[in-house]
């Protein structure tokens, strides 16, 4: 049977065989669903699927290290213009632009202009979700800095 996998697969005429790997499904081992918790838990998942959409999208564009800094920054600051984070982040001024425009985008920063220089904050809504990730960075900043 291997064999003739091996010559249907690989399209070949030699007679290598494959190493393959069966691997068991998992296997549920309960003897009788609780129907009643598996309907409560999907309604619950279908009540709340428009806060899941929303905290999604704010952890997804608060997972790239660099939005996550400059959200963080946001947070301790109050609000930053884009050379005061390219000088903190070391970074040139279009490449912080493109992160506070994903940011913006996604509806998680704001900005106010002041002449000509545009300052971007977080916004009040996110910053619940955001503030215990930045509580524990710097639970962790404490903890680095007693050792």
């Amino acid at each position: 049977m291997l064999l003739y996998l091996s010559i249907c697969l690989n399209k070949k005429k030699s007679f290598s065989l494959l190493h393959i790997t069966f691997m068991e499904p998992t296997k549920c081992i309960r003897v009788f669903a609780d129907q009643a918790q598996i309907s409560e838990c999907k309604n619950k998942l279908k009540a709340s699927a428009f806060s899941f959409s929303k905290l999604s999208k704010v952890l997804e564009l608060a997972g790239n290290e660099v939005r996550l800094k400059i959200l963080y920054l946001l947070e301790e600051e109050n609000e930053l213009c884009p050379c005061d984070l390219s000088d903190i982040l070391g970074m040139s001024i279009p490449a912080v632009s493109q992160h506070l425009r994903k940011l913006k985008d996604g509806n998680i920063i704001e900005s106010r202009r002041e002449g000509q220089t545009i300052y971007y904050s977080l916004k009040e809504e996110h910053l619940k979700v955001l503030k215990p990730f930045f509580k524990y960075i710097n639970q962790q900043n404490l903890k680095l800095q007693a050792v």
